[in-house]
């Protein structure tokens, strides 16, 4: 009880994921059928990976935002595809080893930009933001290239078992095991008061650079996931992530703040923003108006987070008095 009880920040977001479930359901019969389960997760599966990339970052406070998350993801995506396949670098671990590292890398220039050099948040991603997406266009001008055939195998289902679950599933338990150590109480210490975290010996700067790294691990990721997904590469896939995965950290209960949250609610916050696209494509709604919708939720869930953030604040003053 207790697991579930210190996730109350989840809660309303989970009900909204069933809810929507029921009217994509009730809106095309063929949602249901377990032979679409596969490609309903490959393509849900970079909503929410991008958006638990998000999460650690935004929880270790002072501002913390990764813009990015999904230009690292292409960039592992166009590296794939345009550098290690062709050069003979097709094999699981060196694929997979590859990447990670490349997301670590990013995690620790974002993290020590931010906690050492003290550069703020949205200035410090938005650079490498911007180095991202050339280098990935430096790299494949355009789409194009070829997955290793393992990876591609990913995206289909076997025994009726999503492939794409060997890539989802390790991150969340790795999550579960990060929570049973000090790191979590730790992160949520220093989003929530850095100074009276430092003054009780937690090292600030150390848990704000391994949140950025475990942010780009996750979008390294996230970069196998379209790279199983397309079977190709394509240096502008990742790019429009990153506004969702904001979107889903304060829909999924996250205090832009810092110092609340967690995982969960950031993925299901991810599922349910596929699910709202899959809605609006079901009802044959123009692209541009989906477009419209993300700029909707993201300003709704923006605006939501801070009324929800100021009544808690309001609330523990009264209980304090």
């Amino acid at each position: 009880m207790g697991w579930i009880t210190n996730r109350r920040y989840a809660w309303p977001i989970l009900v909204a994921l069933v809810i929507f479930a029921i009217l994509n359901a009730a809106a095309s019969p063929a949602f249901t059928d377990s032979g679409n389960w596969n490609g309903m997760l490959i393509g849900a599966a970079p909503f929410i990976i991008t958006a638990m990339a998000q999460t650690a970052v935004v929880m270790s406070g002072d501002g913390g935002v990764d813009l990015s998350v999904g230009p690292l993801a292409g960039l592992v995506n166009a590296f794939i595809a345009s550098v290690l396949v062709p050069h003979g670098w097709t094999d699981p671990v060196s694929i997979v080893g590859a990447s990670l590292l490349v997301g670590v890398a990013s995690g620790l220039l974002n993290g020590i930009m931010v906690a050492v050099v003290r550069v703020q948040p949205i200035i410090a991603t938005l650079g490498t933001y911007l180095a991202y997406q050339g280098i990935t266009l430096e790299m494949m001008p355009m789409a194009g290239g070829q997955a290793p055939d393992w990876l591609v195998g990913l995206a289909n289902s076997r025994g009726g078992v999503p492939g794409v679950l060997v890539l989802l599933v390790p991150p969340g338990v790795a999550w579960v095991a990060f929570e049973c150590t000090a790191f979590r109480r730790n992160l949520l210490a220093v989003g929530g008061d850095a100074r009276a975290a430092y003054a009780s010996g937690v090292n600030v700067a150390a848990v704000r650079i391994i949140a950025y790294v475990i942010g780009g691990i996750l979008a390294a990721i996230a970069g196998l996931v379209f790279t199983a997904a397309l079977g190709s590469g394509d240096p502008r896939v990742g790019v429009p992530y990153t506004l969702s995965s904001i979107a889903a950290v304060a829909l999924g209960g996250v205090a832009l703040n810092g110092g609340r949250g967690g995982m969960l609610g950031s993925a299901a916050a991810g599922a349910l923003l596929f699910l709202i696209q899959t809605l609006f494509t079901l009802a044959q709604v123009s692209i541009f108006y989906i477009q419209i919708m993300y700029g909707v939720i993201l300003f709704l869930a923006l605006t939501l987070n801070a009324a929800g953030e100021r009544a808690r604040r309001a609330r523990m003053a009264l209980e304090a008095e």
